[in-house]
């Protein structure tokens, strides 16, 4: 028998999010932790750290290419088998990875996590959107976006504690028994959804959908790099931008297309992708942008600047709770605003870290950004599906799933041009003697994106959301 609404919302959590947010943060992780084994994982396969990055870069091409087709594939053999293939696949492939003994294998393995994790986010996530009632979505999201917000964080420093401790290649064995346990569980909690509608597997969309993802993530990537090709980075970003705009009028004309836009038509969602995206954008710059200016700019070591930037870790954890009441207490317009001018002091203050900031001061303003945006996050996560109904929550799963990895890349990228601009400003305006200048400028470049966000916001009714804030 079918539990009631009322007994599962006695529960509190429900033990699919849970699973499926610890499936995402094993995921999340392993994109991040390995950033600071790199030189480790280099002296082991006799190539240059700066070779690895072919690793990491090969693993997000995987993500971006699936993404779009993770919906299709979810609907056609069911979230359940789906799900629990996902988990196998990453976890057998992290485990390969740590066996790896030259670069082409480690570089083969990604590929193949990539396989997985492309497959596990949004399948997860829709597995739980479909089978929680509205009054709980809140809740779930809350669950659910953690993972995002904290393993960037965390992973860094891990990754140092591991290497430094044990081995890299730890860092990927001990996803076997958390993979396997993940299986097992995934099994018994995961839904069986499916679509009953056999729809034909929409090849062009796919392969257009391909093109634009691998030119628009690769080209970023090439955008953010030290020395860049103008030709080539160009190139790639103006046929990446061409396969996107074909592919756009591709889904609206096709009798079966791969991804559905009915769902941009919904005003809550439509908000969400574009100014949510600007707000997704710069908050993926702030774990890659902290360290360095603690490291770089002010000359700390890696550890110290590890224990700092964990304050943002705690103050995501802190928000949590209190999410839901914020959202109940005074809907989501008034709360994305008021919390989103809030995100963006936070992120203005980093600006005006110095090496004489007192600790706790520092502390203080990590710690309250890191709780700003987890609500933010959160909160437009949560209104992405507010008003979408069962039979779009798919297509519209899979188009949010598509701009989030795209904002990742676009939100690093955006940090290195940022700094890069610093340093030509700080040459001009005769700054260069201020410690942290050029990271200091990307901090203001971001904080004016993730303000340009907000402007979106506005177009909201003030009763947005209304059927899972029930604030009327």
């Amino acid at each position: 028998m079918s539990d009631t609404p009322t007994a599962r919302q006695k529960r509190g959590i429900s033990p699919t999010a849970l699973l499926v947010a610890g499936a995402f943060f094993m995921e999340f992780l392993d994109g991040t932790v390995i950033a600071t084994a790199l030189p480790e994982m280099a002296r082991t396969f006799a190539v240059d750290a700066v070779d690895l990055n072919i690793g990491m870069s090969a693993y997000l091409l995987t993500l971006a290419v699936l993404i779009p087709a993770s919906g299709w594939i979810a609907d056609r053999f069911g979230a359940r088998k789906v799900f629990t293939l996902a988990l196998a696949i990453f976890t057998a492939a992290s485990v390969l990875c740590g066996l790896a003994n030259s670069l082409e294998q480690f570089v083969a393995m990604r590929v193949l996590q990539g396989v997985g994790g492309a497959l596990m986010v949004p399948v997860g996530r829709l597995a739980v959107l479909r089978s929680t009632p509205k009054h709980q979505l809140i809740t779930a999201i809350a669950t659910l976006t953690w993972p995002a917000l904290v393993a960037p964080i965390i992973g860094p420093p891990l990754g140092g504690f591991i290497t430094s401790y044990a081995s890299w290649r730890w860092i990927f064995y001990i996803n076997l028994p958390l993979g396997l346990a993940a299986m097992a569980l995934a099994w018994r909690l995961i839904p069986d959804i499916h679509d009953d509608e056999r729809r034909p597997f929409d090849g062009v969309g796919f392969v257009s959908t391909a093109t634009a993802m691998i030119c628009l993530v690769y080209g970023l990537e090439l955008l953010g790099g030290e020395h860049v090709d103008l030709l080539a980075t160009g190139g790639l970003l103006a046929l990446g931008a061409a396969a996107l705009w074909f592919s756009l009028r591709h889904f609206r004309h096709a009798a079966h297309p791969m991804v559905r836009l009915d769902a941009l038509k919904v005003q809550t969602f439509g908000v969400t992708m574009y100014g949510g995206s600007l707000f997704r954008i710069s908050i993926s710059a702030v774990p890659f942008l902290l360290p360095l200016l603690f490291q770089v700019g002010f000359g700390m070591d890696a550890f110290h600047s590890g224990l700092l930037v964990l304050a943002v870790f705690a103050g995501n954890l802190t928000m949590k709770p209190g999410t839901t009441w914020l959202i109940r207490r005074l809907g989501f317009k008034k709360l994305l605003l008021i919390n989103g001018l809030l995100n963006v002091a936070a992120l203005l203050a980093c600006a005006f870290l110095t090496p004489q900031t007192a600790t706790w001061v520092t502390l203080v303003i990590l710690f309250l950004g890191g709780m700003f945006r987890s609500m933010q996050f959160t909160g437009i996560s949560t209104l992405a599906f507010a008003d979408i109904p069962a039979n779009q929550m798919s297509y519209a799963n899979t188009l949010l799933s598509t701009a989030t990895q795209l904002s990742v890349g676009l939100g690093i990228t955006l940090g290195a041009i940022g700094i890069r601009l610093g340093e030509k400003i700080s040459g001009w305006l005769d700054l260069s003697t201020i410690p942290g200048v050029s990271i200091k400028i990307s901090f203001v470049m971001i904080t004016l994106i993730c303000l340009l966000g907000l402007v979106d916001l506005l177009r909201l009714p003030r009763t947005a959301g209304s059927a899972v804030s029930n604030k009327r």
